[in-house]
């Protein structure tokens, strides 16, 4: 059955909206910064050379290209700085992930297997923290881990503590406002996955003698892994580059790519090396997961 010129029209142009958005917001300003990452830097406005101008002629550009340098990449695998930076900043995300998976799992299962009348209020008490500001929310928890703050004076009320506990400027406050403020990332996902799973499944295997345990390995977990992998990217790739949570509630020593980021961009103005710097973390975030795409569609491939 042959379809018609319009609908084949009209399909196109759905599909073509979402590569233009990815074209226009994600292509084009990777290029600027690969670009600027490819210059050297200079004591001027914008602080690198060389800068394209089309309007000088096709010999200005191609002598301009020719001038790009690879010289901030080596300096970043040369200095042992940025190397800490990314790998504390990956080690954080990734327990912060777990936490947030052990943290998220249980609430989306208990959302999804209460009463339907119910589910809608759950959804909106988990979004309810977005109807606040971000940073607002972060500062909040400056006041609530500070040694003076109300979870050591609660601790301390109940007789738990003696002395007020060292949370604020820690690597613990981190962890806690990433699981705080992502939580509802790795939730609304495992969520979906849930809510949609055929209970017919949990009762059949109920029938065939199969413990709730074995059966929550067996049947539901399997079953919501989409829903895991979706939560779990949603919640490391962001929190991989975080800086405001870093910044807010970490310490000195609390070692994030997102403070670097910050530090060459702002304070250094050293544009060149802190594109060289987002381009090795975009390409340390994207890799993997076109990787893990490609495998997804080869196993789906051959189970069709």
């Amino acid at each position: 059955m042959s379809t018609s010129p319009t609908k084949d029209r009209g399909r196109g142009l759905v599909v073509l909206v979402p590569y233009l958005w990815l074209l226009i917001f994600f292509l084009a300003p990777f290029l600027i910064v690969l670009k600027i990452s490819l210059s050297m830097t200079a004591i001027a406005m914008p602080p690198y050379v060389p800068t394209f101008d089309l309007t000088a002629g096709l010999g200005a550009f191609i002598a301009a290209v020719r001038e790009l340098s690879l010289e901030n990449y080596q300096f970043l695998f040369s200095d042992s700085l940025y190397i800490k930076s990314y790998l504390s900043s990956l080690r954080i995300a990734t327990i912060s992930t777990i936490l947030l998976l052990l943290i998220g799992y249980p609430i989306a299962y208990g959302m999804a297997r209460c009463p339907k009348a119910w589910r809608p209020t759950l959804v909106m008490l988990v979004i309810l923290p977005f109807w606040t500001s971000f940073l607002i929310r972060v500062y909040a928890w400056i006041g609530i881990l500070s040694r003076e703050g109300l979870l050591n004076s609660f601790l301390i009320s109940i007789g738990v503590i003696d002395t007020p506990l060292t949370i604020l400027s820690t690597n613990i406050a981190v962890y806690i406002g990433i699981v705080y403020s992502y939580l509802p990332f790795m939730v609304l996902p495992l969520y979906a996955a849930l809510e949609r799973m055929d209970e017919s499944l949990l009762e059949a295997a109920s029938d065939l003698g199969c413990p709730p345990l074995k059966t929550f390995w067996v049947v539901t977990f399997p079953l919501s892994l989409p829903g895991v992998v979706a939560g779990c990217f949603l919640v490391f790739i962001p929190a991989v580059g975080e800086f405001v949570i870093p910044d807010l509630l970490g310490g000195s020593q609390t070692l994030m790519i997102g403070k670097t980021l910050w530090s060459e961009f702002f304070s250094n103005r050293d544009w060149p090396l802190a594109s060289s710097v987002a381009v090795i973390l975009l390409l340390i975030l994207v890799i993997p997961i076109v990787v893990f795409q490609s495998f997804q569609q080869r196993q789906q491939e051959r189970e069709g």
